[in-house]
């Protein structure tokens, strides 16, 4: 079984912000598999799927960003899920827009969603996704990360949404974390 969480707050007035990529990831992977985010539970909503032959869901933390790893912890726990089987999809401001950066494990670093999940997994060894939105100015983190997307930015955004989608994808279909980090890291 297979977990790909996004990350991101629930909410119309986040629905386009940089810190809501990897929502916007999650339910592009969703809908290519013909997956809905249709029940409720664990502090998420969340859709599964038989893909490839093993069972695969998808979560949407409805904690907000700060509290990820509750909803995260609990769901994994209920069905079993290993670390090595969940892989989370988030924005990170160490990389540039327009490209993604595959780790099959390590720290949380800056982004609090993330730190939510390594203390309530109680590990550092799961796969992720980051999706770059470094800005190309000074900026206040917090105002620059639930500011929306802007519309001269919306073209790289997309194209690293889709290579996001496209690292998950080879994920759930069997590729290694090393062979998806091998294909999808020096992509812009």
């Amino acid at each position: 079984m297979k977990l790909v969480v996004g990350l991101g707050n629930p909410g119309l007035k986040y629905l386009k912000n940089l810190h809501n990529l990897g929502f916007m990831a999650v339910e592009l992977l969703a809908e290519k598999h013909g997956v809905s985010f249709n029940k409720k539970g664990f502090k998420g909503i969340y859709g599964e799927k038989n893909i490839a032959g093993e069972k695969v869901v998808f979560l949407k933390p409805q904690t907000y960003m700060n509290l990820s790893g509750e909803s995260v912890q609990e769901l994994s726990a209920f069905y079993k899920v290993p670390t090595k089987d969940i892989i989370v999809i988030y924005d990170d401001l160490d990389i540039a827009i327009g490209f993604v950066r595959i780790r099959a494990n390590g720290s949380a670093g800056t982004h609090n969603g993330m730190r939510s999940i390594v203390q309530r997994l109680g590990s550092t060894d799961f796969p992720r996704v980051r999706i770059g939105t470094k800005p190309e100015v000074d900026y206040e983190i917090i105002d620059y990360v639930l500011s929306d997307i802007r519309k001269e930015d919306e073209p790289r955004f997309r194209q690293s949404i889709n290579l996001a989608v496209d690292a998950c994808d080879a994920f759930i279909h069997g590729a290694s974390i090393e062979d998806v980090m091998c294909r999808f890291n020096s992509k812009k």
